[in-house]
């Protein structure tokens, strides 16, 4: 078989793959439903591997066509990328590109970013989705992400850049510390009312402080009030229901409005990494890549305003 029998109807299955449904990828396609499940047929036949599982409700890849859909998928991005680079390196970004935030990360610091940089450039088509999870970018068919925290091991087919450590402070409203008093040790934090975070199991995170030799301790409280959501803890604050604990980025504007106030501020810990992240076979295209510099130029170092950066070694 020669290499061009090899990509034939590789694009039908991708599509399929990626919307979930003949008809969907028959309508992308502009193909009819027949012919993409010809097509489909096709494949599995030369490959001698059932790629779908097929009931009246629902299709789904096996782990086979889980397999190969990854693999396909970054044949097509390598080609869309020469193609790209042949036709002139310095093209416009235009086009689909996919992005994935941090939910309150990325709504307050990186979609202003992105909405700004539209404006410049009209023919770029952004999907852009929040969630918190790691996630398989090729699966996704997500082009940039941008990640609070790191894997143990970054995988061979991405790129990364960090952007600098997310900073934790303790603090509330002025009403609240009126009322109740400012602790001004570690140990008076377990007689206020606490913000926690709170997961959907009934656990809470930990708080982290900053202990005598340089370490971290990390303590569970035990709080009037646990909420998943970092601005939903936030506004708990700034309505007087406790002391919290968030990231400078979540509350920067608050305490320099004295909306919010910091206390023991000797127990502030720089914490987890912030990540920009992406599929390397696309980092060429010019979408990509000019998305990569603006996020990369504006999130650090000069626009790292509420993250610490890396401190050298």
């Amino acid at each position: 078989m020669n290499a061009s029998d090899s990509l034939k109807g590789i694009d039908v299955f991708v599509s399929v793959a990626m919307l979930g449904s003949f008809s969907a990828a028959a309508k992308r396609l502009g193909l009819t439903n027949s012919a993409i499940s010809k097509s489909i047929a096709r494949l599995e036949q030369r490959l001698d591997t059932r790629l779908f599982n097929r009931t009246t409700r629902r299709l789904s890849l096996t782990d086979a066509g889980a397999q190969y859909y990854r693999t396909c998928s970054e044949v097509l991005g390598c080609l869309e990328e020469a193609e790209q680079v042949l036709k002139t390196e310095n093209a416009e970004p235009h086009g689909k590109v996919r992005l994935d935030l941090p939910a309150s990360f990325g709504r307050l610091h990186v979609l202003p970013l992105m909405l700004d940089f539209l404006h410049e450039h009209p023919l770029l088509l952004p999907h852009i989705t929040f969630s918190d999870r790691f996630i398989d970018l090729v699966d996704q068919g997500i082009d940039i992400v941008v990640r609070i925290g790191a894997p143990d091991a970054w995988p061979a087919l991405l790129g990364h850049k960090f952007l600098g450590a997310q900073r934790l402070v303790f603090c509330a409203s002025p009403g609240y510390l009126a009322a109740h008093g400012t602790p001004r040790q570690a140990h008076e934090l377990a007689d206020h009312a606490c913000v926690l975070y709170g997961h959907e199991n009934g656990s809470v995170t930990a708080w982290s402080m900053a202990g005598e030799q340089g370490n971290v301790d990390r303590h569970v409280m035990h709080g009037r009030i646990a909420i998943g959501d970092g601005e939903g803890q936030l506004m708990a604050a700034l309505a007087g229901l406790g002391i919290t604990q968030l990231p400078t980025w979540l509350v920067d504007k608050h305490l320099q409005s004295g909306a919010l106030v910091e206390v023991l501020p000797e127990l502030a810990v720089r914490s987890l990494p912030i990540n920009l992240i992406w599929l390397k076979s696309r980092q060429s295209l010019p979408k990509v890549k000019a998305l990569l510099s603006v996020l990369g130029a504006c999130l650090t170092p000069a626009g790292r305003t509420h993250v610490e950066a890396e401190k050298d070694t």
